[in-house]
């Protein structure tokens, strides 16, 4: 899987986030990019800067391993753990429920929320019940083990 993301997906991204990467850039600096020879190509330069790479030359230089689920075990991760705060009993889970809140709920004993509201970054959906809410990890511990 994070072979094929590598190879297929990794410079799909990288051609989509292109011109939120360069709009900032000056105009002394834009351009147009020389290509260099393949021996000098991301050597240092008289200014100590690297060379550009071409992208797919780039990727090809990440190091690829076989992925190792070897000694892997869900419980090797801890799950919420009591928070920051042992004792108010708000968990990690609920502290970053609170941590993202666009409008702060009541908490009460036992750290239950009331109120409050959440704004999804992913589709701009507003969410006014923290029962509502899921937290969980961008990359899942499985993925994370195996990539070591």
């Amino acid at each position: 899987m994070i072979k094929d993301f590598m190879r297929r997906g990794l410079p799909a991204l990288t051609l989509a986030a292109l011109p939120l990467l360069t709009a900032g850039v000056p105009t002394a600096h834009a351009g147009p990019v020389r290509a260099t020879a393949p021996s000098t190509a991301g050597a240092p330069t008289t200014a100590g800067l690297r060379a550009p790479l071409p992208l797919f030359e780039a990727i090809d230089r990440i190091p690829v391993a076989d992925e190792q689920r070897e000694g892997y075990k869900r419980d090797l991760y801890k799950h919420w753990n009591r928070g920051l705060n042992a004792t108010d009993g708000c968990d990690t889970r609920r502290e970053v429920i609170l941590s993202e809140a666009v409008e702060a709920p009541q908490v009460a004993a036992g750290c239950k929320m009331s109120g409050g509201s959440w704004l999804s970054p992913y589709d701009d959906v507003v969410v006014t019940d923290a029962a509502g809410l899921d937290v969980d990890h961008f990359v899942p511990l499985a993925e994370v083990h195996d990539s070591k």
